[in-house]
């Protein structure tokens, strides 16, 4: 029989991909974060995608935000606040828990709990413990619901400076002196904890870096130039990890690469040099957020360094298992050899952080990259891959 003259069903219309772009969260980089959802916000392309905002507070509640980026600025030196930009102090937002259901739930105190629709990716622009370092991401596998970025094991690895650098030395990745300080060894012996830390100053010389081992932004690391300051600064990064790295100073100049994942694997962009700050004593926080003290774009090293330091940053990709996208920061150091850092797995993704920048002057523009960090996490899927 020919259906040729019969009534045709009309062509439902292809919905939207529906983002979550989550952020906030209960670390010190809390405010940054969410600058940079008000930078993914402003830039994501609305004709492409549906947005839903979820802020996450400092004290952990998922709240529905405004979806106002220009509210989500530094404005008088200060970064903004989730628990600020909340549409409502007592309502909360719920993720599914069931793989076959992707239905984001929202709800007040007294009334009915409301479905808000669907999300098809989530976009966790968190930065730190409890958002950057495989906890969210190990959340979002139970659901099903994929996400823009590393997985659950490159995040917890990207978070932590021991073992981000244990992973980088097995594969060959030069990394610079360093030495652990566990909470194991402040509670069962103090005094020789703090040895610990003056004889490798004693090997490998003034100043030290003492930092947080599981905190970015610079938040938490003080330089300390002599034995004098050592006491503060153990104090600075303890209040924000009770596990800290020191690491020697190492004398040289500050190079960064980008990598981004497309459909053929990871590429990485043309690097940048981050000069030393005129008003700190190195790049720390105020001179990355506050002051913005700018970067050298394309960091002006010859052809064949260029072309090492982008080797080494997807190398330091893929020896993570990284996935989406990874800031890799690295030395010049002395002897024209890259030292790594680190790497950072949700860099700063305002318009003026680095990684944004270095994919600008590649090639590819703000929305380009965040459509394509989208498109990688949709065509990826959840689970063991």
């Amino acid at each position: 029989m020919s259906t040729e003259n019969l009534p045709q069903s009309p062509e439902q219309p292809r919905r939207k991909p529906r983002v979550a772009v989550v952020f906030g969260g209960r670390s010190s980089e809390h405010g940054i974060s969410a600058v940079t959802a008000g930078a993914v916000l402003g830039a994501i392309d609305r004709t492409r995608y549906d947005v839903l905002p979820i802020g996450i507070t400092r004290e952990g509640r998922w709240v529905l935000t405004a979806d106002e980026p220009e509210r989500m600025a530094i404005t008088d030196r200060r970064t903004p606040e989730v628990a600020e930009l909340a549409e409502s102090v007592e309502g909360g937002v719920v993720l599914p828990v069931d793989p076959g259901n992707r239905e984001v739930v929202y709800s007040e105190p007294g009334s009915v709990p409301k479905a808000l629709g669907e999300v098809d990716v989530v976009f966790p622009v968190l930065h730190g413990p409890y958002g950057e370092d495989g906890t969210l991401q190990g959340l979002l596998e139970l659901s099903g619901v994929p996400y823009v970025g590393a997985g659950v094991l490159a995040s917890a690895v990207g978070q932590d400076k021991e073992y981000m650098k244990r992973v980088f030395t097995s594969f060959g990745l030069k990394v610079g002196p360093y030495v652990v300080i566990r909470p194991r060894e402040w509670d069962r012996d103090e005094a020789a904890a703090r040895r610990k830390i003056v004889d490798f100053a004693g090997d490998h010389g003034w100043p030290l870096f003492v930092k947080p081992a599981r905190a970015g932004s610079s938040i938490g690391i003080t330089k300390v130039d002599d034995l004098s300051g050592l006491d503060e600064a153990i104090a600075e990064a303890r209040s924000h990890d009770p596990k800290i790295l020191v690491e020697a100073a190492i004398r040289g100049r500050e190079i960064e690469c980008g990598v981004l994942e497309f459909e053929d694997g990871p590429r990485a962009s043309v690097p940048a040099e981050i000069p030393p700050p005129d008003a700190h004593a190195y790049y720390d926080f105020e001179a990355k957020y506050i002051d913005s003290t700018p970067g050298i774009v394309p960091a002006p090293l010859t052809e064949e360094q260029t072309a090492e330091v982008r080797r080494l940053a997807v190398e330091a990709f893929e020896a993570a298992s990284c996935e989406g996208l990874v800031r890799a920061d690295f030395f010049l150091d002395e002897d024209g050899e890259f030292v790594i850092n680190e790497i950072n797995t949700m860099p700063g993704f305002t318009p003026i952080s680095m990684y944004p920048q270095m994919w600008q002057a590649t090639g590819v523009g703000y929305p380009e990259l965040i459509d394509r960090l989208v498109q990688a996490a949709l065509r990826r899927p959840t689970g063991l891959r």
